[in-house]
């Protein structure tokens, strides 16, 4: 569906979903199946940070849904539940997707490049993005997914066993397992292990701000720059994204940006060049931005894929407003992948895929001209 159809026949998001069985266990008997006895059933629960208690219920405080929940509900995110009166999460330590990633998957062009990142999520996630690739476990319960048994301290020892320099909590929304991510950033820092924080950004400030401090790297989806669209295509308001961006950025996070271009959705040319002045007016200019081609999936497979004209006029408007690192992803024929030096335009990290087969970069700085080279190199 478009958008137009979307909203004359205000289509109810109400199929029925599948129990999604998350990834294949990669890493051998580590893993214990959520299904199998356990030995304690509340070892996946924990109180959960950010909530009140109200005259309705529990409200929670971790993000901008502000859900309030009676004794036996569960928040819009499906990981957060009123248990006798608190608020508890059940997406603690029971990971349904383990994987080890290339950093340039996140993405992540400007942030320790080559490396590799051990990815993790549960089910969960506090938007419901029609357009969702990752929907099976996103839209679903930790109850309801194939999990492992995969505890903070055991993350930590998997990516140093593995080699891995980050941690990168992902495909999902680490919102919605935030005390999870929370635990692990935290001895994760202590064994100097990069954190990654891949996410659609919709968080309230406070939460955000003590997370931050355990966080080396973010990549935030800016999904639109439209209030309407925000509510229409991701059940999700912008000024909340648009705040997270700026705590981040303040708080001293690497950060970069990931814009998926939807046809007929998130395609307007006017829309994306306001985003991208809005991105230059406040500091963002050496900031990436990754423009994203979008592929049918989950509620809008009958659009076709972004067309390569339209990421191409989206990655010239973002160029012309001062971006100085702009990329397009999804769609190797454009060649839009490379870093290129903003002063000489020489090609400073060059990628095929992930994959990066040239680094001309030492010190910071473009080998050719010297022209420093924002991003965290080593």
């Amino acid at each position: 569906m478009n958008k137009r159809s979307f909203i004359k026949n205000s289509i109810c998001a109400t199929c029925g979903l599948a129990v999604a069985f998350g990834t294949r266990n990669l890493f051998g008997s580590l893993y214990r199946n959520l299904n199998a006895p356990p030995d304690d059933p509340n070892r996946f629960s924990r109180e959960a940070l950010h909530y009140i208690s109200t005259p309705r219920g529990i409200k929670c405080k971790l993000c901008p849904q502000a859900c309030e929940l009676k004794p036996g509900e569960t928040g819009d995110c499906r990981t957060r539940e009123n248990i006798n009166g608190k608020l508890f999460t059940i997406a603690y330590g029971n990971p349904c997707a383990v994987h080890i990633d290339p950093i340039e998957k996140k993405p992540l062009y400007h942030f320790l490049p080559a490396s590799k990142a051990y990815s993790i999520a549960t089910a969960g996630c506090n938007l419901a993005c029609l357009n969702c690739q990752n929907w099976t476990i996103s839209q679903e319960s930790p109850h309801n997914t194939r999990n492992y048994d995969l505890f903070p301290e055991a993350v930590v020892n998997e990516a140093k066993k593995y080699q891995c320099r980050t941690i990168a909590y992902t495909y999902s929304e680490p919102i919605a397992f935030y005390e999870y991510t929370m635990d692990t950033c935290k001895i994760a820092r202590t064994d100097g292990i990069k954190n990654l924080f891949i996410s659609a950004g919709y968080i309230n400030e406070q939460p955000l701000r003590e997370l931050a401090p355990f966080l080396d790297a973010a990549n935030i989806d800016l999904k639109s720059f439209s209030n309407e669209t925000y509510e229409m295509l991701n059940a999700g308001t912008l000024e909340p994204v648009l705040n997270t961006l700026k705590i981040l950025r303040d708080e001293g996070v690497w950060l970069e940006i990931t814009n998926l271009i939807v046809p007929s959705w998130t395609d307007n040319m006017q829309e994306i060049e306001k985003m991208c002045q809005w991105l230059y007016s406040n500091g963002f200019e050496n900031t990436p931005l990754h423009f994203s081609r979008f592929h049918p999936m989950y509620k809008l497979k009958n659009l076709p894929p972004t067309p390569t004209g339209t990421l191409d006029k989206a990655r010239n408007i973002a160029l012309g407003e001062g971006l100085n690192y702009v990329y397009v992803g999804n769609a190797p024929e454009l060649g839009d992948e490379n870093t290129t030096c903003p002063n000489c335009r020489k090609i400073a990290i060059k990628r095929k895929g992930f994959s990066v087969t040239e680094f001309n970069i030492r010190d910071g700085k473009c080998i050719s001209c010297g022209c420093k080279i924002a991003g965290v190199w080593n």
